[in-house]
């Protein structure tokens, strides 16, 4: 018998009453959910939205407010919502997370208000008519759960389930209380609206056909993809206040249709647009309850959607608990320890935001409209058909970290992109917008993103036929490739220029794509993912040949292009350099030629090879870095130091780990931790990119990060918190931090599950079992630390070193 049993009565009481204190500490921390700010973001080009989703849902339930002054498009930001902006103009059922261009969603707004309805919605003249300010002490957000007391009196509380919106509008009893349907005003426009009105029924129903992401960019891209259907029921009895249609008010009529167009600019024109309102009667129900179920394939599916997710007995409050509790689930994957209160809300705001996208596509019996324009039903092992892919940004790190806490979710996304390749003749989009192949951005992303998710442990998908496609796409030239549409920013084709990538083993200036220069680089990553899923299907001969052309930006390297040293240059058909500037973006996407210089993640030996070896290179990533005081410089110094709130630049920090000096990643990844995210509305500095630039600040915050693009080998950072729980189906990963502090990034040791290791990177199967990384942690650099050749990360060059 246990000894214990035996201790004194005081003694039982102290431990009694120091175990009853540990309970009730352990009761009042916080959860995933309470440690969220959904308003980081909102402004500083965030483009993030604060409304409530469900992970990875089909709705989003946020409010649009007005354009801030000078804006050209008819919303405030991308994603509806500018924390400067201090008015409303409706709260619609889609939204994207962080996108950039001028927005896409949006759909269907609603709007409360308490004034008659005199004037069309969609005149000029109504530009503020049916508005309302609104004041941030009056609003509050949170996972699931939206709220804000507007300025024409109506309080505004938003829930939202997977395929479903709940709204309850608290009107004031001595003003009209109507609610407005601004069915075409999708953020983009649309080319299609229809709206009924059935007062018997309680229920508002209809749909909008839209599209248009980054449309203004090409006048040859401007075009429709997707319809969404909508059905609204209501609590309360209602009155057909009537409809619109563009200049036109119709009171008392129950349907109307009409899309607003895109108008000449690419953003719907004013006058133009169909809608409807209905009207209840303050006094007696100053309180109206709504559910809407949505559906991408039609009204019965919307429908079917309501009934199964929020029937009748479904309730606001009930809604928003459900939709927290499945938030703190899937945030609770990751369990961190230590820290400020601010940054455990940064850490688990960055983890909310890059756990929102991909979006749910299939409605609950597992039908959806695919890019084909024809209904589909997922099957076999897929159980829902996922939209909203950004992959020239989430390849990176997003589809990794999804995948890693959720196999499932990973594998129907790299199984749902097949199906869209399929039903688009046989096209990958780097870029797909619900049913929209968009081609926004340049390279392939593909191949890294369903090599990553097989890595990471996603492996239930149709892996043969994926391979099978993607090798075709990667050497046969389509005539979309061979094309002009949409180019530069949204060409048609999956690999614009194949043929020039074939004939000159780079991507000639010129060349249908856009930007030359990071054509060349994307297109390497993308054949070093081919050669990555050539070795899962066993096929040795293009394992061979594909990573021979992953090694084909070294023919863009160009030794003589500076005095101060050689650069990745943008090169002519004939082989000759045009002038050549490292501080411009000509021929490079979204950065600068010093910022593509580093660009080359699989293979950082075999760039500084070419540099003259890691002593070179190590001075040229300090020239990077510093400025001319010697202090770290990340964001917002000039074209040519490092730009590390966009994605170009987020792989470079992890570079100083293959030159030797881990200690200046350490160093670098924190100040940008630091300096680019903050617990305040505008900190995410540029756009979030459905989850992407998150994604990189949670790596780093647990001390790791997946720069090869295609394999789950991972670098080696420093971790922020004392301790982080990581539980993925089937093992357990715990990160300890000893001495984790903000001014200590530096590692002095490392155990890895129980073994002291001086290298600055982890084998792929690492994450596939229980791991335990042991730090120890200071404020001054260990320069030995991880400083050897041989604890160098690997490179994967065909010609590199290692």
């Amino acid at each position: 018998m246990s000894s214990h049993l035996f201790m004194p009565l005081r003694g039982a009481g102290l431990v009694l009453g120091a175990l009853l204190l540990a309970l009730d500490a352990q009761a009042q921390a916080p959860t995933p959910v309470q440690e969220v700010n959904p308003f980081i973001g909102t402004t500083n080009g965030g483009n993030v939205f604060p409304g409530p989703v469900a992970p990875f849902g089909m709705v989003s339930f946020s409010p649009d407010q007005s354009p801030l002054p000078g804006r050209r498009a008819p919303i405030a930001a991308p994603g509806g919502y500018e924390w400067r902006s201090n008015g409303i103009r409706g709260f619609s059922l889609t939204h994207l997370s962080g996108s950039g261009c001028a927005g896409a969603g949006g759909d269907i707004p609603l709007m409360p208000i308490t004034t008659p309805v005199r004037i069309s919605p969609s005149s000029p003249d109504a530009y503020t008519a049916y508005s309302s300010l609104m004041s941030h002490a009056k609003e509050s957000a949170s996972p699931g759960a939206y709220r804000v007391a507007m300025e024409n009196g109506v309080t505004v509380e938003l829930a939202a389930t997977p395929r479903t919106a709940v709204g309850r509008f608290s009107f004031p009893a001595d003003k009209p209380a109507n609610v407005l349907f601004r069915t075409s005003d999708s953020q983009t426009g649309s080319t299609a609206a229809v709206t009924r009105i059935s007062p018997d029924k309680r229920t508002v129903s209809g749909s909008v056909t839209s599209g248009n992401f980054c449309g203004y960019l090409a006048t040859d891209r401007r075009e429709s993809y997707y319809t969404l259907h909508f059905v609204a029921v209501f609590d309360q009895p209602f009155t057909t206040g009537g409809t619109w249609r563009d200049g036109v008010v119709t009171p008392g009529s129950t349907s109307t249709e009409g899309g607003t167009t895109y108008g000449e600019q690419g953003f719907p024109p004013a006058g133009k647009g169909s809608g409807g309102w209905i009207s209840f009667e303050p006094k007696t129900a100053p309180v109206v309850n709504v559910r809407i179920g949505v559906s991408y394939v039609d009204e019965a599916g919307a429908l079917a959607n309501l009934e199964a997710e929020s029937p009748v007995s479904a309730t606001l409050e009930g809604t928003q608990g459900a939709t927290r509790d499945a938030w703190n689930q899937l945030l609770g994957k990751v369990r961190i320890e230590g820290g400020s209160r601010d940054d455990r809300t940064v850490f688990y705001t960055a983890l909310y935001h890059s756990l929102i996208h991909p979006s749910l596509h299939s409605d609950v019996d597992g039908r959806y409209l695919g890019m084909d324009g024809r209904i589909h039903e997922v099957s076999g092992a897929q159980k829902a058909q996922y939209a909203n892919f950004s992959g020239w940004d989430v390849y990176r790190s997003q589809v990794q970290l999804v995948t890693l806490l959720e196999p499932k979710v990973g594998s129907d996304l790299a199984q749902s992109l097949l199906n869209q390749a399929r039903q688009n003749g046989g096209v990958w989009d780097r870029w797909t917008h619900v049913t929209g192949a968009t081609g926004v951005m340049n390279g392939d992303p593909s191949p890294p993103t369903v090599a990553a998710i097989h890595a990471f442990g996603g492996r239930d998908f149709d892996l043969k036929g994926a391979y099978a496609s993607l090798l075709k796409a990667a050497t046969v030239p389509t005539p979309k490739d061979l094309g002009r549409v949409g180019c530069p920013v949204l060409c048609q084709g999956q690999r614009p220029g194949l043929d020039q990538w074939l004939s000159h083993h780079y991507m000639p200036v010129g060349s249908p794509g856009w930007g030359s220069a990071s054509d060349t680089l994307e297109l390497a990553a993308a054949d070093f993912a081919m050669a990555q899923l050539a070795r899962l299907a066993g096929d040795k001969t293009n394992v061979r040949r594909f990573t021979e052309r992953s090694g084909w930006w070294r023919n863009l390297y160009n030794p003589a292009a500076t005095s101060a040293g050689g650069y990745i240059q943008p090169r002519n058909a004939d082989g000759s350099w045009p002038a050549f500037d490292p501080a411009s973006d000509d021929e490079f996407v979204e950065g600068s030629g010093a910022h593509y210089l580093w660009m080359v993640p699989f293979d950082p030996a075999g760039l500084f090879e070419l540099m003259g070896g890691r002593d070179k290179a190590r001075a040229r990533l300090d020239g990077f870095f510093q400025d001319e005081k010697g202090e770290w410089v990340v964001t917002k110094a000039g074209p040519l130091h490092a730009e590390l709130d966009n994605e170009p630049s987020i792989a470079a920090p992890w570079l100083y780990l293959f030159a030797g000096e881990p200690w200046k990643t350490q160093a670098v990844v924190r100040a940008a931790m630091r300096k680019i995210w903050t617990h305040a509305p505008e900190g995410i500095s540029g756009n979030d990119d459905l989850g992407q630039m998150s994604s990189w600040y949670v790596w780093s915050a647990l001390g790791l990060y997946p720069v090869y693009p295609g394999r789950a080998e991972l670098v080696v950072g420093s971790p922020l918190f004392t301790s982080a729980r990581i539980s993925r189906p089937g093992a357990t990963l715990t990160i300890k931090g000893t001495g984790a502090a903000p001014n200590a990034p530096y590692v002095r040791s490392l155990k890895v599950n129980g073994k002291p290791s001086q290298r600055a990177w982890l084998p792929a199967d690492f994450i596939a079992r229980d791991g335990v990384l042991e730090f120890e942690l200071s404020p001054t650099p260990d320069r030995g630390w991880g400083a050897a050749p041989a604890d160098a990360p690997p490179s994967f060059g065909p010609r590199s070193t290692r």
